[in-house]
């Protein structure tokens, strides 16, 4: 997992919760990088699986809310350090380019960077379908990540629905419906 990612999740925990919480948590996690992250450095998911768990310890938020609170979190700071991909003045078009065009140059610039898998099987002027899909099973980011996406394309009223394909949040489908 890419470094941008817990850089961004440690300045959401110091933003919402306080300097102190990171380190209690990073303390709490027992993390082998010791919490010292880079934005284009790489790190084992299972280390944001630990932070993320610890924090919601700490915290006593469950987890799926602390991953949905992050992505709404983490597409800001990757508007803020990547604002070119955000150009699209539309919210579906958006969110179509991001397998085909967005995860394509995040490879070019990190070839070690493990991207999950965001198809569109469904692309019509008022309903837009993607297929979630990855190892790491963080649905809940991902749909904190959509809600942000909605947030920022405020054209017209959206409304997401999601169903589980599995039950351990690795394969979901995501409708928005204008």
């Amino acid at each position: 997992m890419k470094g941008i990612v817990f850089t961004e999740f440690l300045d959401m925990v110091e933003r919402e919760f306080g300097e102190i919480t990171v380190e209690e948590v990073i303390d709490g996690a027992e993390v082998p990088s010791g919490g010292a992250y880079t934005a284009v450095g790489s790190y084992p998911a299972s280390e944001m699986v630990q932070l993320v768990s610890t924090l919601s310890k700490h915290q006593q938020i469950p987890v799926s809310t602390l991953l949905e609170k992050f992505g709404h979190s983490l597409f800001l700071g990757l508007h803020r350090n990547y604002p070119h991909f955000f150009e699209s003045g539309d919210l579906f078009e958006f969110l179509a380019s991001i397998h085909t065009y967005i995860h394509v140059e995040v490879k070019k610039l990190y070839r070690d960077a493990e991207l999950p898998s965001l198809v569109v099987l469904d692309h019509q002027p008022n309903r837009l379908v993607l297929l979630y899909e990855s190892p790491r099973k963080m649905a809940d980011l991902a749909r904190g990540l959509l809600q942000a996406s909605i947030d920022h394309y405020p054209e017209q009223e959206v409304q997401l629905e999601e169903e589980w394909l599995d039950d351990t949040g690795g394969k979901v489908q995501f409708t928005l419906i204008r």
